[in-house]
């Protein structure tokens, strides 16, 4: 657990607290809404029992998502953000690709940057679909696994960004990725001695439960004789070179 229920507001009203320039939530559509919540089950974080998808709208507002939270929507999410940080959305199911893509179209057509989006998941049709809609919309291939051609299928997908597990990422996977354009960003990466290591190996950023932890190692690493995070950090790899991405499944 980190600091407020996941996938909540609460969560990405701490995120932003900290200084997350990223946060990351999870969609599900239900009768005309994206629904925000990790698992396609309610037990685990509200006091709700079956299938999202099996549920009416109404009904999941008003479960309680830990801490007296609602289930947000990604339109109230994105409210909340307000362009103060990006915002990672990963596709749970299919058929969701048209849903978000409308949502980011709007948002951009008044004022977001369509690069403050990026639009992510393991079902890679759902990515593509992303980006056949609009080719401007940034997407995130997940996996868990390294497969046998490292990150060929990403750069096919013209993705943006491949998201690896912390159990599978290694050096030559990354190379493979950055040699191909790509950004390499790791979930979940909590501890310290996993941050360090992510560093160590070059990544471009991080899922973390745990924005803080990582502000305040850049900070450190960028100011010997600093105990905490500082402004103008620079990212995992070095100067002017990667970005540093924190996003959440909510700040657990």
């Amino acid at each position: 657990m980190g600091h407020a229920p996941e996938n909540t507001l609460k969560s990405i009203a701490k995120a932003l607290e900290l200084g997350a320039p990223w946060v990351e939530v999870d969609v599900y559509p239900v009768e005309g809404h994206l629904v925000v919540i990790h698992d396609n089950r309610l037990e685990r974080t509200t006091n709700g029992s079956g299938y999202v998808w099996e549920k009416t709208f109404s009904y999941l507002r008003t479960l309680d998502a830990g801490q007296g939270e609602k289930i947000p929507t990604l339109e109230e999410v994105i409210d909340l953000v307000s362009e103060r940080a990006g915002i990672n959305i990963e596709l749970k199911v299919p058929g969701t690709a048209a849903w978000v893509s409308k949502v980011i179209q709007d948002r951009t057509r008044t004022h977001w940057d369509v690069n403050k989006f990026l639009v992510s998941s393991f079902n890679h049709h759902e990515i593509a679909a992303v980006k056949k809609l609009d080719d401007r919309i940034r997407i995130g291939a997940l996996i868990a696994g390294v497969p046998l051609d490292y990150a060929l299928f990403a750069q096919k997908l013209a993705a943006y960004s491949v998201h690896i597990s912390i159990e599978f990422v290694n050096r030559e996977f990354i190379t493979d990725a950055h040699d191909r354009n790509l950004k390499v960003f790791v979930y979940t990466v909590n501890h310290p001695e996993d941050i360090a290591r992510m560093d160590d190996l070059g990544v471009d950023g991080v899922f973390t439960n745990y924005p803080d932890r990582v502000l305040s190692f850049l900070g450190s690493k960028s100011n010997p004789h600093s105990k905490g995070s500082s402004a103008g950090l620079e990212p995992f790899g070095g100067p002017k070179r990667r970005r540093v991405d924190f996003s959440n499944d909510g700040v657990t």
